[in-house]
């Protein structure tokens, strides 16, 4: 199932589009697509750290409980060897995301507002996200791994409680964004975490304490060069929030 025309116009534009439909076959498409294939479809986005979260290291060490044990609040996040943030790449994807989903009808619930604060804590954040009843939330991060490897990873719950019963659908959801990345934005798969990048973690509050599907992405390993020149431009950034988009679409509309 194709995604919105929006979506598919913003992925145009940032030339990130790998697969173009036939004219014919991508006007069938659309003529087949809701104006609004997400209308009625609450949708949560959590940007992962904030960008002042390293001017308060008590606030970072508070501890919270993450559904299996004591951990701190957050932390301040990583960033690429030219000083960019991994909290402030996080919150762009996040916003262009969020702009791709209200043009496709969703209701759009954030953790955060912006990219000049502190927190919230770690289950604050996923308690804002099943508050809102969502229907699915993507966690936005970047990695800091071995200078050597490159690619995203798509990090997965393990059940543990109140996320029981989405385990699977999470799965599912991991897929489709998995496919979306590989067909939409320029980066590849993990070759330095996981397997075939996925990892399924049972230590994160936000997979841990969430009532919804929903996956952690790490888009990239910013300790890497290539990896690095390429998340801090707002062409990729916007491919990987039209891959992110495309996948939730799949996910809410094609089972």
């Amino acid at each position: 199932m194709e995604t919105g025309r929006r979506v598919l116009t913003r992925l145009a534009i940032a030339g990130l589009v790998l697969v173009l439909l036939p004219a014919a076959d991508a006007a069938a498409a659309s003529a087949r697509q809701s104006a609004a294939p997400l209308a009625g479809r609450i949708v949560g986005i959590d940007p992962g750290h904030n960008g002042l979260n390293y001017t308060s290291p008590a606030f970072l060490s508070r501890k919270i409980w993450n559904g299996r044990e004591w951990e701190g609040c957050d932390t301040t996040g990583t960033r690429t060897a030219s000083g960019y943030t991994e909290a402030r790449f996080a919150w762009n994807v996040a916003a262009y995301l969020r702009a791709d989903l209200v043009a496709l009808g969703a209701r759009v619930v954030m953790t955060r507002s912006g990219n000049h604060g502190l927190g919230p804590c770690v289950d604050k954040r996923a308690r804002i996200l099943d508050r809102a009843h969502a229907n699915v939330s993507v966690d936005i991060h970047a990695d800091y791994g071995p200078a050597s490897g490159r690619g995203f990873s798509i990090l997965e719950p393990v059940a543990d409680g109140p996320n029981n019963q989405v385990i699977k659908p999470s799965a599912r959801f991991g897929l489709d964004i998995h496919a979306a990345m590989l067909r939409y934005a320029r980066l590849r798969v993990s070759d330095y975490y996981g397997r075939n990048g996925y990892v399924s973690r049972d230590d994160l509050a936000g997979l841990n304490l969430t009532t919804m599907p929903k996956v952690l992405i790490e888009c990239g390993n910013m300790h890497n060069a290539a990896d690095a020149a390429l998340l801090v431009r707002p062409g990729v950034q916007r491919g990987i929030a039209a891959a992110l988009a495309a996948a939730i679409v799949r996910f809410l509309t094609a089972r």
